[in-house]
């Protein structure tokens, strides 16, 4: 599959590239025409740190913010990204402030939950989510779900990828999003047109990673 990649690159910092894969790929929610390499943007510190600049730049003269909620290994850039808002100028809003970066856990009906050390940096906070992809939502608003249980109050929504950003009402901040990949495409499974044509599933998409078939 890989020999049918090709880059998409940030135009403003061509440091920033993503890989994608052309094919027939399944979630546990949607099938896909396209699998989006977002690894080294998360795990490549020096990528790491220019992708949490590029996601500062909405924030930094505006908006306070207290937690960052890191989903989808985004940690890394989550780290980031705190540093970036916390830099000193006069402009900038949260300097001298403290910025946490935390992740919720999954309980045993697969909510995503706080544990009890962690709650008192959400509850009445203002949190940025940051998440690696924005594809059918289910991730995304399962987050906004939990943040609002534990009273949390959204300033910020950043996003590696938005597939679909007419869809959401919230605002969000995405560096690439579905007009940079020609011809991407989500599909409910069950009306998915290369199912239909008899195509095999290439690979089965997974929270690090693929499956090949």
């Amino acid at each position: 599959m890989k020999n049918r990649a090709f880059t998409v690159t940030l135009p403003k910092n061509p440091s920033i590239s993503m890989s994608v894969i052309p094919g027939h790929f399944t979630t546990n929610h949607f099938h896909t025409n396209n699998y989006l390499d977002l690894d080294n943007l998360k795990t490549n510190a020096s990528i790491a740190k220019e992708v949490a600049i590029e996601l500062a730049l909405p924030y930094l003269t505006t908006t306070l913010v207290d937690t960052i909620v890191c989903m989808e290994g985004t940690e890394v850039i989550g780290a980031y990204l705190a540093g970036e808002l916390l830099q000193e100028g006069t402009s900038v809003v949260n300097s001298d402030r403290e910025i946490h970066v935390v992740t919720p856990i999954s309980n045993v009906h697969r909510k995503l939950i706080f544990q009890s050390n962690t709650q008192e940096l959400i509850v009445n906070r203002n949190i940025v989510l940051l998440v690696s992809s924005i594809s059918s939502g289910i991730t995304l608003y399962s987050a906004l779900e939990c943040l609002s249980y534990y009273g949390g109050n959204i300033v910020g929504i950043s996003a590696l990828f938005n597939a679909c950003p007419e869809k959401h009402e919230h605002k969000i901040h995405a560096m690439f999003t579905n007009e940079d990949i020609p011809n991407y495409q989500i599909y409910n499974p069950d009306e998915c047109p290369m199912c239909k044509a008899g195509r095999k599933l290439d690979a089965i998409i997974v929270h690090d990673g693929y499956i090949r078939m």
